[in-house]
């Protein structure tokens, strides 16, 4: 998801049940304003690293002291930092808390981290606007000057309320390990003891933060925060929640997408031992029961008339014909400089190629999931939420509430990749939906099997990219254009006001921003439709723009009789950052240096996110055609490097999603249904298949940027180029698979 502002949200496919008033009206599209959401925070969460029960979730924290919105202090001395993020695997419950600790100069030993509450006006991604959202590789930094101010004004309380108390300057004291210490007269405090009397002194208007040089904590190793508690099961996901008397709702959805429920029989599903109710929503009908096995084995028993009139009926092959003949429509430009036309009916060699990428899943570990406690005057949901205002509001507007009136509370989520994101809130509206159709009789589990979200989800968009290039008779480049066909993610959403004068943005991006030294660059994108519902993926549109870019950019060397670094390294002269990491990840690579026959070398380097990463893949290839990744050497420049050890861990699982998809990931359909259900036929990577990965991470002292989607992007190209090195042969169709040659 691109940080750009949200300002709107929509009412979309969320009318259910008959008196829904104005949401009963599929035909009606409103958007309500963000502003003025959410008022009256709760201030409460779910403790990280600690088995809370659900119903202790909800209640007041206790002896916590508030230092604003971010930071409690405990009696015990422990220090809180409400997260506003969702945690999804980024490690951000360990990020945030870091820079809490450095500017407050607390002992990491003191240090928790709790997930905030659905509250806009106090935990908005400063990047998104008014709005609560985790996406596009913000958290860090939309939250590193706001968490250092918070944690820097936090402990000139603390020196205040101390200097108060032993009648000194606040000038004599220090602070260090969670401490307030007046040197001349030995007297000391713990965090704990000042935390009463702190809250009471006036806040610095513009505390004084620490110069990158004095950092202790940040750069360092410290231990995640949430390693104990998912190491020992303690750590609550959705799927762990539990309320009495909770029941257990699935969802069967209509096998084509667009389809809607003609009629269905109970009889036999009602019949399943367990099974209490089946309602029907406007996304399908709903078995709700005793637990997971009874719903699962109701549904199963379930018979359902589709009305198929709107549905999407095209196979993978009729959809790749369509994309490709929309390359020969109209388009909207995204980049026009210089005389593309001329530069190419005028160089001395043109280069040109076709690239095609399928669907892609997002495949989450915990598939979507979400508990609800409807009553006649409130609404709680508890989930993993990646958009927790859009989440609050879509539940006001099925359950007939006000949005203060719904309480969102984000727990841990294993995995989204932009899955949890979604912009009607789908599997949340579900829940709530399913709730009050059984006119809220008992708090509710609404749970996604795996082949739930892999036929009726979302995904990355399938696209088609025509690339030209012309050379000069040096082997210059003097022109570039990148047509792509793809499916428009922000239109008729919430997220449409990201639309600039009819381009989405997302199609384009790693595209229009091409960094080479090019005199004529034209890029353009040719819309398609279909009724495939897509979705933001692991870096949007970098994921099959930087693959186009940076597998041409090669074969483009090659054509030119260069080497496809030392090209980069002309062509980015102008490009400090992109250099440096793609210098490091050469030296480190051992780039030039021989291989076996058999084996080869590729490079690639991309931006995105504000952050840049390089990486070198070698690959080798046996008797039979078959090839194994051996290793990928990454550099990554993201700012100041907050956390190395969570960088590194999230450009290994950036490399690890990357290569999964590169190799064999897709989603096809058969007359508009999809055929994979499950990691039979949608085979991620094995562990035993992983290559040997290095990061290396470019000292920087920029303010922080994204690490979470930025090392997908080179991996794609890089491998297509390794494959080349190899085999002499161009990839230039995704899935790759497992042949060296296609």
């Amino acid at each position: 998801m691109n940080p750009r502002l949200l300002q709107r949200l929509i009412s979309d496919d969320v009318a259910t049940e008959p008196g829904a008033g104005e949401l009963d009206r599929p035909d009606r599209r409103r958007f309500l304003q963000v502003i003025g959401l959410a008022g009256g925070g709760f201030m409460v969460g779910s403790l990280v690293g600690s088995p809370r029960l659900l119903e202790a979730a909800m209640d007041d924290p206790g002896s916590l002291t508030e230092f604003g919105p971010f930071i409690r202090i405990g009696s015990d001395n422990t220090v809180t930092v409400m997260i506003k993020h969702l945690d999804k695997g980024q490690g951000v419950t360990t990020g945030l808390p870091t820079i809490v600790a450095e500017e407050l100069d607390a002992d990491w030993s003191q240090m928790r981290a709790e997930f905030a509450p659905a509250d806009a006006s106090r935990y908005n991604n400063l990047f998104f606007g008014p709005v609560q959202a985790t996406g596009g590789s913000t958290s860090i930094a939309n939250s590193w000057q706001q968490l250092r101010e918070a944690a820097a004004a936090a402990r000139a309380m603390l020196v205040g309320a101390a200097a108060a108390r032993w009648g000194v300057p606040a000038h004599t004291l220090t602070v260090a390990g969670g401490v307030v210490r007046h040197g001349p007269s030995g007297r000391q405090a713990a965090f704990g003891a000042l935390a009463d009397a702190a809250s009471a002194v006036s806040p610095p208007a513009d505390p004084a933060l620490k110069a990158p040089g004095e950092f202790k904590l940040i750069g360092t190793h410290v231990p995640r925060l949430d390693s104990p508690s998912k190491t020992d099961g303690s750590a609550m996901f959705t799927l762990d929640q539990a309320l009495p008397g909770m029941l257990t709702a699935l969802v069967a959805h209509p096998p084509r997408f667009g389809a809607t429920v003609a009629s269905f029989d109970a009889t036999k599903a009602l019949a399943v031992p367990g099974v209490r109710e089946v309602v029907e929503i406007s996304r399908g009908v709903a078995v709700v029961a005793d637990g997971y096995w009874a719903a699962k084995k109701g549904r199963d028993a379930l018979v359902v008339e589709w009305n198929e009139d709107g549905a999407e009926r095209r196979g993978s092959e009729a959809l790749r014909a369509a994309f490709e003949a929309a390359l020969a429509d109209d388009s909207i430009t995204a980049r026009d400089d210089g005389n593309v036309d001329q530069a190419l009916r005028e160089g001395e060699q043109v280069v040109r190629r076709r690239f095609r990428f399928p669907f892609l899943a997002h495949a989450t570990m915990e598939p979507m999931d979400c508990v609800v406690r409807l009553e006649r005057d409130r609404c709680d949901i508890w989930t993993g939420a990646q958009l927790p205002t859009v989440d609050q509001q879509v539940a006001a507007q099925i359950a007939g509430l006000a949005p203060e009136q719904v309480r969102v509370q984000t727990v841990w989520a294993g995995g989204s990749f932009g899955r949890r994101a979604a912009p009607n809130s789908d599997y949340v509206a579900e829940a709530v939906m399913v709730a009050r159709a059984m006119k809220a009789k008992a708090p509710l589990k609404l749970m996604w099997t795996r082949e739930d979200d892999m036929r009726a989800g979302y995904y990355r968009p399938m696209s088609v990219h025509d690339l030209e290039a012309a050379l000069d008779q040096n082997g210059a480049i003097v022109a570039w254009r990148h047509r792509t066909a793809v499916q428009s993610i922000l239109e008729n959403t919430p997220f449409e006001v990201m639309i600039q004068d009819g381009l989405d943005v997302s199609a384009v991006e790693g595209a229009r921003e091409l960094p080479y030294d090019i005199p004529n660059v034209r890029v353009d994108w040719h819309p398609v439709e279909t009724g495939v519902p897509v979705l933001w993926w692991r870096s949007v549109g970098h994921t099959q723009n930087a693959f186009v870019v940076e597998a041409f950019i090669d074969e483009l060397a090659a054509a030119a009789g260069q080497d496809p670094f030392e090209l980069r390294r002309k062509l980015l002269k102008n490009h400090p950052r992109h250099l440096a990491v793609l210098e490091t990840a050469a030296e480190r690579a051992g780039w030039g240096d021989p291989l076996p026959s058999g084996r080869g070398r590729g490079i690639a380097v991309h931006e995105s996110f504000g952050s840049f990463v390089a990486e070198v893949v070698e690959v080798s290839v046996d008797g039979q055609d078959r090839f194994t990744v051996d290793r990928v050497v990454c550099a990554v420049d993201c700012g100041i490097a907050i956390n190395p050890d969570v960088i590194r861990a999230q450009m290994e699982g950036a490399i690890g999603y990357g290569l999964s998809a590169a190799l064999r990931e897709e989603i096809t359909l058969d007359g508009g249904r999809v055929e994979q259900g499950n990691f039979d036929r949608y085979r991620p990577l094995r562990i035993n298949e992983m290559p040997a990965v290095e990061v290396h991470i470019v000292a920087s002292d920029t303010a922080p940027t994204g690490v979470g989607e930025p090392g997908t992007p080179p991996l794609g190209p890089a491998l297509a180029n390794a494959l080349f090195a190899a085999t002499g042969v161009r990839r230039d169709t995704l899935p790759l698979g497992d042949r060296a040659r296609a």
